[in-house]
């Protein structure tokens, strides 16, 4: 299946290391925190109550002299012990305030720990969400998706929708020749078998050996010899080895041209053609695999459409890609099967069945050409009947505007 966008530009996520880096920062700052506010506590809570128990005269010396400790320090040592234990007064660790701060150590270990793993767990689940996936996958269930967790880290959430799309490429490609290879062995089969037929009959001399005949043992021929270069030429755009030879062209030019071709066979089809674009628009491609995927479009309204008596081509566009629009009025497919145009030899039962003739690779070929030039095909059901075939191309390089 060829989604309507094969392209997914992932928005600018913060860094994983930068995730973790600040929650375990923040995690340990505030436990410094926590920890120094408890000392302090501790210790307003220790004197308030000292002072509490001291006789009032000396209470009240105490608190005259710490305002104002270096008039008579002498003096504020000397009371200091009366309302003090001595331990607290000598450092080491027979000094309890240090087993205080060790107990409050003590206490602040687990709670750092369960705090640490809450905040740890969306990056967990979804590491697990991925392995448990990918574990899915590896044993050959492509149906395998992993549940996106908001809460965990943009790269994370990136990797899951990366490996989503993975899975169904490799879910589509799985169908594909599951479904295709009884499609291909027939495919091939009736025209060699024709062929074979043909050769046989010259052989036994229930033909006469002339033109004629060889003529059509050769139609054969070379419909397998089509149906062999269309399927060669997709896995090799699929593969990424489709050479092209990239330049910048006028698209309304192309199109008046592969209309012009068309013109004979769209007016024996009482098809009324509307082209709407801009002189003046150019696009960075391959001319001629460009211009295949036109006369693939068209070709299809002419076998499945020509009874919209309609075809409409138009030009839109943005900042960095040139929209090619091809619109027909004619029965259009059911709504589940939009996402399953692009499949090789797909054909629906009532728009494309297969006395239309065709091979059922035109759409593939001219999405794989589309995604070669980076750009994609999309399709979309027509409101009032009909399909919306929609080509993305790039435009000239000095032309992009970000």
């Amino acid at each position: 299946m060829m989604t309507s966008s094969r392209t997914h530009p992932r928005g600018r996520t913060t860094p994983l290391w930068i995730w973790v880096g600040v929650r375990m920062s923040a995690l340990a700052v505030a436990t410094v925190i926590v920890i120094a506010f408890s000392m302090w506590l501790y210790f307003g809570i220790r004197d308030t109550l000292a002072l509490r128990h001291a006789p009032m005269q000396v209470r009240q010396e105490i608190e005259f002299l710490r305002q104002h400790p270096k008039q008579n320090e002498a003096r504020l040592r000397q009371l200091l012990p009366q309302i003090y234990d001595i331990e607290r007064l000598v450092p080491g660790l027979a000094n309890p305030d240090w087993w205080t701060l060790i107990a409050m150590v003590s206490i602040s270990v687990p709670v750092i720990v369960l705090c640490g793993l809450a905040a740890s767990r969306p990056l967990s689940r979804q590491f697990t969400h991925v392995a448990a996936a990918a574990h899915r996958v590896s044993d050959g269930d492509f149906s395998a998706r992993v549940d996106v967790i908001a809460s965990a880290p943009g790269e994370l959430t990136g990797l899951a929708g990366d490996f989503n799309n993975m899975a169904a490429r490799l879910q589509q490609y799985e169908r594909e020749v599951r479904d295709s290879s009884a499609v291909l062995a027939h495919e091939l089969r009736t025209p060699l078998n024709a062929a074979m037929g043909r050769v046989q009959g010259l052989l036994d001399e229930v033909f006469p050996l002339n033109s004629e005949q060889l003529g059509l043992i050769r139609r054969q021929l070379e419909q397998i010899n089509r149906l062999v270069g269309d399927l060669h030429l997709v896995s090799l755009a699929r593969a990424g080895q489709l050479t092209l030879d990239l330049k910048e062209f006028a698209i309304c030019d192309l199109i008046a041209e592969r209309l012009e071709w068309a013109a004979p066979q769209l007016a024996a089809a009482g098809i009324v053609t509307v082209q709407r674009c801009a002189v003046e628009t150019r696009v960075f491609a391959d001319r001629g695999r460009i211009g295949q995927v036109l006369t693939i479009l068209i070709d299809n309204v002419l076998r499945y459409a020509a009874s919209g008596r309609s075809l409409e081509i138009e030009l839109d566009g943005t900042p960095t890609a040139v929209v090619l629009v091809v619109s027909d009025r004619g029965p259009g497919v059911r709504p589940d099967e939009v996402n399953s145009m692009f499949d090789r030899f797909w054909r629906a039962e009532r728009s494309r069945a297969r006395h239309w003739g065709g091979s059922g690779l035109g759409l593939a070929i001219a999405a794989a050409i589309c995604q070669r030039h980076g750009g994609d095909l999309q399709c979309f059901l027509r409101s009032g009947g009909g399909l919306v075939v929609k080509a993305l191309l790039p435009v000239p390089p000095d032309c992009q505007r970000t």
